[in-house]
């Protein structure tokens, strides 16, 4: 295991192999391309002299360096021009039999001290490696796309593996700028792991017509901050490719939430695949494209919909930092606002909070001293809802307790004028349960704000099977005009964002309870490899240990899913009171305040 890694085989050419070899060769590796396909191998030189040429006109590198880095990458058509190489990374298409083929041609060829490695993201390296005359020089080295500008790069040791292979590409690894993760065997790893876990569910939810793909996508993206949207994203990977890997994952793990949606089979059986195909859950403007066009599902704004009620006046009730900053949102667009709170201490000290978060923005330049003081004017604190007989639409933000909702909703219905709109912020609670307590159930609707309001662009806008036409159209106008963007989802627990979420925070939970993979490699591997802006422990962390186990309890509860069981580890760290930041412990440990 002692051989250099400085000559490294690539085995396909394809879009990734060609990434790979690209990153070595810029490295200082020489690379020896191999490919059955001739035109593969001059698309893999095409591209590298494309990519070096682009790097030379943005001064990364100079003529000679571009020369040389060319120099260094050579390909071939046969599996004996790897016979010098002390790493073979294969890239080949995606099937036990294709891989364990090359990897038996390969154990002819290469050096018993050189290292074999697979790039599957789906199939088991166990399985792979007890096919080679040496199974302990077999391993996954799982790079992302695109490899040149992906940094994660997981190292899939089985039970075989040698500890110095392990060494001697986790080394290699830093070397080429890449943070590796040290992963066990089983498929989908870290990243693809937890991944594709989601992009299923949210697939399912689309099948379902629970919300639109545009909904969806948005959802996730202004809701959790994530790059691109769960369907956009599976168009970019290949539904093919989803399906096999989710087809992997489910024969090792059998849960459900692995199981592939029907409408990942039904879309690659007819070959709309995605961005490749030019045609997937969105259509492209060419095979290979990146532009969406219209089709035929696409939206088309303000097409039949009815119009709302006018709004103008708004009540807020809460003294919590999501009414404070549901408020602050709703005087900011100029409308009058009342901030009811139990008793008129609290509601003063709910301004106040606002007061300080305008003034921070002041100080930032994002708000003149003279908007600072209008918004502030237009909120009239009040010591109970009793203040909200002539607003138009009422927003309840109190606890996340069904009864005390219900309790606060059987005033509203009293106190509110007829054709006000009622709208509740629960992020869990069905809405048709609070729904049902007043005498105009058609009159609500759930209004989901993310935290902290005034940032987060997303609404979930909640209508029940009694919510009226109008009320929605209300809802969704007034969205618009405090420069939010409304998603349509049905009544039921999670809606889309929580729905999405949660269910990757506990798959991520379990795979530390099973000693799987470390807190940090996890995190690293949703950053870097899926693009998330926090890791999942971070973000249980923040959000709050016991507010996410409440969470996973409802859904657990209403799809009556086994894979949606919260994990124990989380119940118990609840259960001990390491809650998170809040409590200066969750999964990690934090210095006090």
């Amino acid at each position: 295991m002692d051989t250099p890694l400085s000559t490294i085989a690539v085995v396909g050419l394809g879009t990734m192999g060609t990434g790979i070899a690209e990153v070595l060769a810029r490295a200082g590796r020489e690379v020896i391309g191999i490919d059955t396909s001739e035109a593969a191998a001059r698309q893999a030189v095409a591209s590298l002299e494309a990519s070096t040429a682009r790097a030379v006109r943005r001064e990364r590198i100079s003529e000679r360096e571009r020369r040389d880095v060319l120099a260094r990458f050579r390909t071939f058509s046969d599996l004996r021009a790897a016979a010098d190489a002390g790493l073979v990374i294969e890239v080949v298409p995606e099937t036990y039999e294709t891989k364990q083929q090359v990897f038996r041609e390969l154990d002819a060829v290469v050096s018993p001290t050189a290292i074999l490695a697979t790039g599957t993201n789906a199939l088991s390296v166990t399985r792979l490696a007890a096919e080679s005359r040496h199974p302990e020089r077999v391993l996954g080295l799982h790079f992302f796309n695109p490899a040149p500008t992906m940094r994660l790069v997981e190292v899939v040791s089985s039970v075989l593996t040698a500890p110095p292979a392990v060494e001697a590409v986790t080394r290699l690894a830093r070397e080429l700028g890449k943070e590796p993760v040290a992963v066990g065997d089983r498929p989908g790893f870290v990243a693809d792991g937890l991944l594709f876990g989601y992009l299923n569910q949210a697939a399912a939810m689309y099948e379902a017509n629970y919300a639109t793909r545009e909904d969806i996508d948005a959802a996730m993206r202004l809701g959790c901050g994530l790059p691109m949207g769960p369907l956009a994203l599976l168009d970019l990977i290949g539904i093919d490719t989803a399906r096999t890997v989710l087809e992997a994952m489910y024969s090792a793990s059998h849960d459900r939430l692995h199981a592939p949606a029907p409408v990942l089979g039904q879309l690659s059986e007819a070959g709309l695949t995605g961005r490749k195909a030019g045609r997937g859950f969105y259509t492209y403007d060419t095979p290979g494209g990146r532009t969406v066009v219209p089709d035929a599902l696409t939206p088309v704004a303000g097409a039949g919909a009815p119009a709302g009620r006018p709004v103008s006046s708004v009540g807020v009730a809460g003294s919590g930092t999501m009414a404070s900053g549901i408020a602050e949102v709703f005087a900011k667009a100029g409308y009058a606002v009342v901030l009811a709170a139990r008793g008129r201490e609290k509601a003063d000290a709910a301004k106040a909070r606002i007061a300080r978060s305008l003034e921070r923005s002041v100080s930032k330049g994002r708000l003149t001293a003279e908007a600072r003081d209008e918004t502030l004017a237009r909120i009239t604190p009040a010591g109970s809802p009793d203040a909200f007989a002539d607003v138009d639409l009422a927003v309840e933000a109190v606890a996340e307790d069904l009864e005390i909702k219900r309790d606060l909703f059987r005033t509203l219905d009293k106190v509110c004028k007829p054709g006000a709109v009622l709208a509740t912020t629960t992020s869990s609670l069905p809405v048709v349960a609070v729904a049902r307590v007043t005498s105009r159930p058609q009159d609500v609707v759930g209004m989901h704000f993310f935290n902290p309001a005034p940032a987060m662009k997303l609404v979930e806008v909640v209508r029940t099977v009694l919510t009226s036409d109008e009320a929605h159209a209300t809802v969704r106008e007034v969205c618009a005009a405090v420069r939010k963007h409304p998603v349509d989802c049905g009544d039921r627990a999670g809606f889309i964002v929580n729905a999405l979420l949660f269910p990757y925070l506990n798959n991520a939970v379990k795979m530390v309870q099973e000693h799987y993979a470390s807190l940090d490699d996890i995190d690293t591997a949703m950053k870097l490899g899926g693009g998330y802006p926090m890791g999942p422990f971070e973000l249980l962390d923040v959000v709050g240990l016991d507010v996410s186990l409440a969470i996973e309890k409802v859904l657990h509860a209403e799809f009556r899913d086994p894979g949606l069981a919260p994990a124990p580890l989380l119940e118990h760290l609840v259960a001990a009171g390491c809650l998170g930041r809040k409590t200066g412990r969750g999964f990690r440990e934090y210095a006090r305040r």
